[in-house]
């Protein structure tokens, strides 16, 4: 058992939401200062030419990234550039003209307004319809005028991407939209409107297309995408220069701007939603042993964090320890931002109360806090009255700490994620969090509150691991397991169970027998965790 205690550094709108019909996509970014009726009447609609060479007809598919030969386990930071040929650019003709995408946009918009009005309810999917079918009878209509004067029109390929563009400049991400949609896309990376890189989920980089014609322009569209958020729409502006929020495909959408020198943003997309410890357990994440530990840890009502690097797999775990529950339990997430998204998988989880935290906007009021903001501490008070056997707090990343604690203390066995550089660094910076929270919080309690509520700590590694071609691939797993206890003082003190190896999955080391025997019930495989001590998984 190792004593800490001399050791302390420190939207969107959903799809089936009813939604008044003066509620509609609020007016986008102002287009381009082309007219759009020159460009939608008596003008040539082929597109023009290109504002930058594309590599690939496939926005995802250009070339790989691959790292020099150094040591694996820096959490990527060893790779580098090294591009494939380029593949045959389209020709001139398969690119999109983006400021006739944007005139378009500006008049289905407006159409779209005056098409609703006057209709009480209607729908987010029949908006969508309703603005499809308005901007197919806009293309039909500029294609009839060009034909008249004699001009050239898009063949129906070329409408049929125009029209697309158009749909998801108005209801979707624009140009991030196909980035998006590709399945084979985990992160987005944007460093400015035409520097973009693609993590694929194997972990390979790839260059990206352009996002927009400027980094103004980019600007604009996050701010409209932001506060087009029916659910919980979220400032961005030069007062409030960073944004979160998720997007209409559980993705999460984190950036910044005014504060860099160019707008940065990242796009993280949740690919395993529904996933179990049998799962990860066939992709290596973690051996059958710490699924057996984690399942019955679970099972016996145990409080876990789950710690790791940006990127790691936390929530992915989180999800597959949520898995373990039983169906019918009833139980409560609270996120800044939905992650987790455990009430939509219905088959696995029917009672589920899910609760979102508001940033607020607008001027600040007496109390220093911005008009209409809510926090999990709030929402977690609020939930005691919901009647929840479990209470779920998705990510710890500063004073919401405190509301991880408070579903802690009901000892009906709490979730958490938290970014760390290693399971002890994890309690470190929860109580580093804690203290955020403000002077009432004393680091002697937020010591106490450590030891006393949380349990154990799961920690994921990420490392890059080359194939046989120079490629590299991401790698994530299990790489310890500690139990948390209190020590001397009252300050937490740790146990390894699962102890690092530095070459995949952690492996047993010590079992506390009060632990064991808890967790035995529950079908902890208690021979098989002795019978690998100090061995191989």
């Amino acid at each position: 058992m190792t004593d800490l205690t001399n050791d302390m550094t420190f939207s969107m709108w959903d799809d089936d939401e009813e939604l008044p019909t003066d509620t509609l996509p609020a007016t986008p970014p102002a287009a381009p200062s082309t007219s759009p009726g020159m460009l939608l009447r008596g003008t040539p609609i082929t597109p023009s030419r290109p504002t930058a060479p594309a590599a690939s007809t496939s926005p995802t598919s250009i070339p790989i990234w691959t790292p020099s030969p150094s040591a694996p386990g820096l959490n990527g930071s060893s790779r580098r550039p090294v591009q494939d040929p380029p593949a045959a650019s389209p020709a001139a003709g398969d690119q999109l003209d983006w400021e006739l995408v944007a005139a378009f946009r500006a008049r289905a918009s407006t159409n779209l307004t005056q098409a609703i009005q006057g209709r009480e309810v209607m729908s987010v999917e029949a908006q969508r319809e309703l603005g499809r079918s308005i901007i197919l009878e806009l293309l039909d209509a500029a294609a009839q005028d060009a034909i008249s004067d004699g001009s050239a029109v898009l063949d129906p390929v070329q409408q049929q991407r125009m029209a697309q563009a158009v749909f998801d400049a108005l209801f979707g991400l624009g140009r991030l939209q196909p980035l998006v949609d590709d399945e084979r896309v985990e992160n987005i990376e944007v460093y400015g409107c035409d520097d973009v890189l693609l993590e694929h989920a194997d972990g390979t980089l790839h260059t990206g297309p352009a996002v927009a014609e400027s980094d103004q322009e980019l600007i604009e569209f996050l701010g409209f995408v932001a506060t087009r958020s029916e659910g919980n729409a979220r400032p961005f502006s030069e007062a409030r220069p960073r944004l979160h929020m998720r997007l209409d495909n559980g993705s999460r959408l984190a950036a910044s701007a005014w504060v860099t020198p160019r707008p940065a943003v990242v796009i993280r997309r949740h690919r395993l939603t529904e996933v179990t410890l049998e799962d990860l357990v066939a992709r290596g994440t973690m051996t059958p042993v710490m699924a057996s530990f984690l399942r019955a840890g679970v099972q016996a009502r145990k409080s876990f964090v789950v710690s790791g690097p940006q990127g790691g797999g936390k929530t992915t775990t989180l999800r597959a320890l949520c898995a373990v529950l039983d169906p019918y339990e009833r139980i409560g997430t609270f996120e800044t931002e939905y992650e987790l998204h455990l009430h939509e998988l219905h088959d696995k989880h029917r009672r589920v109360v899910p609760y979102e935290a508001r940033p607020g906007s607008g001027e600040r009021g007496l109390d220093g806090r911005p008009a209409g903001e809510i926090t999990l501490d709030e929402l977690l008070y609020d939930s005691f009255r919901m009647n929840l056997s479990r209470q779920i707090v998705g990510e710890v990343r500063g004073p919401e700490v405190i509301a991880m604690f408070k579903a802690m203390q009901s000892g009906s066995g709490s979730l958490s994620t938290t970014h760390a550089g290693s399971a002890a660094d994890a309690i470190d910076k929860l109580i580093t969090c804690a203290l955020e929270a403000g002077p009432h919080i004393t680091e002697a309690y937020a010591q106490r509150a450590v030891a006393r509520h949380i349990n154990l700590i799961v920690h994921m590694a990420l490392t890059d691991v080359e194939d046989e071609n120079g490629v590299s691939h991401r790698r994530r797993y299990v790489s310890e397991i500690i139990a948390v206890h209190r020590g001397e003082g009252g300050a937490p003190s740790v146990t390894d169970i699962f102890r690092r190896n530095g070459r995949g999955p952690g492996t047993p080391h010590v079992m506390p027998d009060d632990l064991a025997s808890e967790l035995i019930p529950f079908g902890f495989d208690i021979d098989a965790f002795n019978a690998q001590i100090g061995g191989q998984p």
